[in-house]
C-alpha cells in the first residue's frame, strides 16, 4: 500500500484545517433567511411611512423651500423613523400631525422593533447554539464514532440503529461540508474536518467514544486514523473497512480490533451466490440486521455455563474466549465458561422504540 509521501504530508501541515461540529438542526429558517425577511418588512413599513406623508405632503412644512416633494417625503420618513429627527420638515396642518400620531409613530415603534430584533434574534441563536455545544460536549459518552458518512458508513449506522443505538449517541467525522450537513438532516451531530488530524477526533470526542466505525474512501487514510483514534481513546472497539485484503494487516497494526475487506467480501458473496443463489439469500439476510436471522454476540447465561456448546437453545456459531476465536466443534469450545460469549444466530427481533429515536 502507498501511503501518502513526504510532500503530501508536509501540504497537510502547511495548510489551515477548520473542524466544525454540526448539531442536528431544530425545523428553523437559516440566519440569512431571517435577516432577509426582517429587512423586507422595514423596507416595507418604511415605503408605508413615505406613502402617508406624501398623500397629506400639503401638510407638512419644509425649511429649505417651503414645499414637500416625494423625495422630501422620503426623506422625513427615513429620518423619522430611525429616530434623528433633524427637524427641517415638519408636519403643521391638523391631518398632517394626526397621521404623525396615530400611524407615523406606530410605524416608528414597529420599524425599531424589527432592526432590533434582527439583531437580538441574531445573538440569540448563536447564544443558544454556543450551549447546545457547550452541553453537548459535556453530556456525550460511549457513543459511536463513524468516519465517512458514504455507503459504508451509512450502512454501518443503519444497522446500528436497528440494534436500538440511538441517534444522539452518533457522531460523523466527513471532510465534506454538504456531506456533513445531510448527516445532521438525518438527526446526527456531525464533524467537518480531516479525521487523520487529532483535533478533528477530539471535536467527534472520540476520547470518550465506546467504538469507533472507520469508512474512508482510501485505505492510507483508514491506517492514519486508526493510529490517530487508538492513540486517544485506548479502550474503544475500533472496526475499519478497507477495499484490499493486503492492507488488512496493517490496519490491526494501527489499532483496529476488526477489519473488514469490503472487495473481497463482496467477491466472496458474489462467488456463492454463482454456485448457489440461496445460500448468498441467506447470508445477506444474516448481514442485514433486523430480518429474518441476526447474528449476535452475547454472554454465557449461568444456565449455559459448564454444558456443551450444542446444549444451548441457540445456534452457536463460535465461542469467543478471552482473545480467542473458537469453532463450535472446536474441542476446547465445551465446555462453556460463565466469562465466554457466543456468536449464535437467532431469529430477528425489532430493537425497542424503532431503532433509533431522535
Amino acid at each position: 500500500m502507498k501511503l501518502p509521501g513526504n510532500d503530501v504530508m508536509a501540504r497537510q501541515a502547511g495548510e489551515t484545517h477548520h473542524a466544525r461540529v454540526h448539531l442536528p438542526r431544530r425545523a428553523v429558517q437559516s440566519p440569512l433567511r431571517q435577516v432577509g425577511r426582517r429587512l423586507l418588512m422595514a423596507l416595507g413599513v418604511l415605503i408605508l411611512t413615505v406613502l402617508i406623508v406624501y398623500a397629506d405632503r400639503g401638510g407638512y412644512h419644509d425649511n429649505a423651500d417651503e414645499t414637500v416633494d416625494f423625495l422630501d417625503s422620503f426623506y422625513y420618513a427615513t429620518v423619522t423613523l430611525s429616530t434623528t429627527g433633524y427637524g427641517d420638515i415638519v408636519p403643521y396642518s391638523d391631518s398632517a400631525r394626526l397621521a404623525n400620531v396615530l400611524l407615523v409613530t406606530p410605524l416608528r415603534v414597529l420599524f425599531l422593533i424589527i432592526l432590533v430584533g434582527t439583531t437580538l434574534e441574531v445573538l440569540t441563536e448563536r447564544t443558544r447554539e454556543e450551549w447546545r455545544l457547550n452541553r453537548w460536549r459535556a453530556t456525550v459518552r460511549d457513543h459511536t464514532v463513524v468516519v465517512g458518512f458514504g455507503t459504508k458508513g451509512r450502512s454501518a449506522i443503519q444497522t446500528l440503529l436497528a440494534t436500538g443505538l440511538k441517534k444522539d449517541k452518533v457522531v460523523v467525522v466527513d471532510p465534506n461540508p454538504q456531506v456533513a450537513e445531510a448527516a445532521t438532516a438525518e438527526g446526527f451531530v456531525a464533524v467537518t474536518g480531516d479525521a487523520t488530524r487529532s483535533d478533528v477526533l477530539l471535536r467527534a470526542e472520540v476520547q470518550r467514544a465506546r467504538q469507533i466505525v472507520i469508512t474512508p474512501q482510501r485505505d492510507d487514510t483508514a491506517v492514519l486514523v486508526a493510529l490517530t483514534a487508538r492513540q486517544l481513546n485506548r479502550g474503544a472497539k475500533i472496526v475499519a473497512a478497507v477495499r484490499e485484503e493486503e492492507n488488512a494487516p496493517l490496519l490491526r497494526q494501527s489499532g483496529a480490533d476488526a477489519v473488514i475487506t469490503s472487495s473481497s467480501a463482496a467477491g466472496r458473496l458474489l462467488g456463492l451466490s454463482v454456485l448457489s443463489p440461496t445460500a448468498g439469500t441467506v447470508i445477506e439476510d444474516l448481514i442485514q440486521h433486523g430480518s429474518g436471522l441476526d447474528v449476535i454476540e452475547r454472554p454465557v447465561t449461568k444456565s449455559e455455563a459448564g454444558r456443551g456448546v450444542r446444549e444451548t437453545e441457540d445456534l452457536v456459531v463460535s465461542v469467543l474466549r478471552g482473545h480467542r476465536l473458537l469453532g463450535y466443534d472446536h474441542p476446547e469450545a465445551s465446555p462453556l465458561q460463565l466469562t465466554d460469549r457466543l456468536i449464535t444466530i437467532v431469529r430477528a427481533t425489532k430493537a425497542p422504540g424503532g431503532g433509533g429515536g431522535e
